[in-house]
């Protein structure tokens, strides 16, 4: 193979390296929330997480929202919600109606700095139910600071 080839196979090769890790990172369009099972909530925002316990369906709600989290908040908010450091550990917020109310601000308003947007208004996207869901699953990983 002549040096020209070979330059030529080698940026072949690297385009298609550098392609895969592209599509590694995967889809950052939020994902749907399947809530099949948990109380519908309609459209006005409840002040308070309903699916938290003794919510009947709270374990489903733990579990739906698991799955929410994974595919919408983890990229960076961290795996099992364990933060790296790009953006807060929302296992330390806090649980009952205080967190309920930083975390529906967030996900309705998003969080934007000098005119970067660093979080999505995810209730875009995402349904009451699915961000409850999430923030039900939020509080069964709580710890303290």
């Amino acid at each position: 193979m002549n040096n020209k080839n070979a330059l030529h196979a080698l940026l072949v090769w690297a385009g298609l390296g550098f392609s895969a890790l592209a599509m590694a990172h995967g889809d950052v369009t939020p994902q749907a929330v399947n809530t099949e099972g948990l109380e519908q909530l309609g459209k006005e925002w409840r002040d308070e997480n309903p699916y938290r316990a003794p919510y009947a369906n709270n374990k489903q709600a733990i579990e739906i929202g698991t799955s929410a989290y994974t595919q919408n908040c983890a990229r960076c908010h961290g795996l099992e919600a364990i933060s790296g450091g790009i953006a807060p550990d929302l296992r330390m917020l806090d649980p009952g109606i205080e967190g309920d109310e930083w975390f529906k601000e967030r996900v309705i308003n998003g969080a934007v700095r000098d005119g970067a947007v660093y979080m999505p208004k995810m209730a875009d996207y995402i349904s009451q139910e699915g961000l409850w869901a999430i923030r039900t699953y939020l509080e069964s990983l709580h710890v303290e600071e």
